[in-house]
């Protein structure tokens, strides 16, 4: 496992949020599999150069996130769900899609000028709509 993270004090998200946001990443990637070991606390702490409380803090969100399982004694591993990097990719989806009606709400954008829009991307981006034309038949 490449444990290696790139925490950044001019990165205006906490340092566990960024702990957080790169694990996630990294098992939504499939570069963590699942059961596969994560670094100790005391581990990423020295290796992040940050403080045990934070790697602490970031693993507690992992965990209630269902990103990560802690075994008592044996450390923590990713979470053994097979869907996990799928059910991961459609929560960042999911977000990525509340912050677009917002914007497109703000924008004073109807349902039917924001269908047209991505309507637009999707055939200006054949690669990227292809799985969902292949899924909804359109």
């Amino acid at each position: 496992m490449n444990a290696e993270l790139f925490l950044s004090a001019s990165d205006p998200r906490p340092m566990y949020q960024q702990i957080v946001d790169q694990v996630t990443a990294k098992v939504m990637a499939g570069d963590w599999a699942a059961g596969e070991a994560l670094p100790s606390i005391r581990e990423l702490a020295a290796a992040s150069r940050v403080s045990v409380i934070t790697v602490r803090r970031a693993y507690d969100e992992l965990e209630r996130a269902g990103v990560i399982a802690t075994r008592q004694g044996k450390g923590s591993v990713v979470a053994e769900r097979d869907d996990l990097p799928a059910a991961l990719m459609r929560e960042e989806l999911a977000r990525q899609l509340a912050a677009l009606l917002a914007s497109a709400a703000r924008l004073g954008l109807t349902r039917k000028e924001l269908h047209r829009l991505l309507d637009q991307t999707a055939d200006a981006n054949p690669g990227a709509a292809s799985a969902s034309t292949t899924r909804t038949g359109r």
